[in-house]
């Protein structure tokens, strides 16, 4: 804090929907000048991103901070209700674990937000000269503006493509090619890691850890990707190998295999010439493979796309399915 300023306690007013680079830019600034900050998040419930996420985020951005979520459900604009600077004084001096003698912002609003709680304004970057971005923009273009995403909500802006179906159907290589197209990443098969690494075929007892390697990499890729991420496969497949080797279900798997959300699915038809290596078995159960992820699909009723005919063909096919999401 700048030694010298007078007043040191200062808060910041926002819907953080979503926090961006702008609002990390405002937060550290009022850190910078006083001693005690605390940022209020006020959101609605009928808001498009949850209330609670986004202080989880803040939270995890600003770890030190005071941060209050002020859930009230008071209107948003002047306009909208005669006692709108009451209404929010009310509720901002209810919530505040202090009288505030700076209020920061990046809009007019400062001024009489200042006024009203008996504090002065500091403006920070009111042109957005420094990160020109709002929360509208993120919201409508969120690839475009993936740079002024702090990593912790990334996520919840990725495209998530899961390719999926029998061995020696071109799913890596899919995914590798489709990430390089995006600019992004791809998330690798655990099983294959787990095996060559093992140098044996898993058994019955070794599929809740493969399950849980796949999901800690999803997990693990998901803050690094760039608005797309591509999956050479998911834990719905780990549920189909665990039948077609085991003749065994694993509640444990599935349930978490339900808590995974993709955006599409390709689901790459036994149409092409196998390939044998070590780590692939059913030279000749693709086509029931394939048939059995269908089904799964159709059961849980998530969007896919069948990729089949040449490399050309299925290249072409995952590009026009993936056209349509963008």
């Amino acid at each position: 804090m700048l030694s010298g300023l007078q007043g040191k306690t200062g808060m910041i007013l926002g819907k953080f929907l979503p926090p961006h680079a702008g609002h990390v830019y405002l937060i550290e600034f009022a850190q910078a000048c006083v001693e005690n900050l605390t940022v209020v998040l006020g959101s609605l419930k009928a808001e498009p991103i949850p209330g609670e996420l986004r202080v989880q985020w803040l939270r995890q951005l600003f770890p030190a901070l005071q941060i209050v979520h002020l859930t009230d459900e008071n209107p948003q604009y002047p306009h909208e209700h005669p006692d709108f600077w009451k209404i929010w004084q009310a509720s901002l001096e209810r919530v505040l674990p202090q009288k505030p003698e700076w209020v920061f912002a990046s809009e007019d609003y400062g001024w009489k937000l200042a006024e009203v709680l008996g504090a002065r304004y500091m403006p920070v970057d009111p042109g957005r000269e420094n990160f020109p971005v709002s929360g509208t923009a993120i919201r409508e273009q969120p690839a475009q503006n993936w740079d002024f995403l702090p990593e912790v909500v990334r996520p919840w802006f990725l495209k998530r493509i899961a390719v999926m179906g029998p061995e020696s159907t071109g799913k890596s290589t899919l995914a590798r090619q489709l990430a390089q197209h995006f600019q992004t990443l791809w998330v690798p098969e655990y099983a294959r890691t787990w095996i060559e690494a093992h140098q044996t075929r898993p058994s019955a007892a070794d599929m809740p850890q493969i399950a849980r390697g796949q999901w800690a990499t999803q997990q693990a890729m998901e803050r690094k990707a760039r608005a797309w991420l591509f999956y050479d496969t998911e834990l719905w497949v780990t549920t189909i190998w665990n039948e077609v080797l085991f003749q065994q279900q694993d509640p444990a798997i599935a349930a978490q295999a339900a808590r995974q959300r993709f955006d599409h699915y390709l689901l790459c038809a036994p149409d092409v010439p196998w390939v044998a290596d070590e780590v692939r078995y059913l030279p000749s159960g693709g086509e029931d493979f394939f048939l059995r992820c269908q089904a799964l699909l159709e059961r849980e009723k998530l969007p896919y796309t069948v990729i089949s005919g040449n490399w050309h063909e299925r290249w072409q096919k995952a590009l026009s399915a993936l056209a349509q999401l963008s």
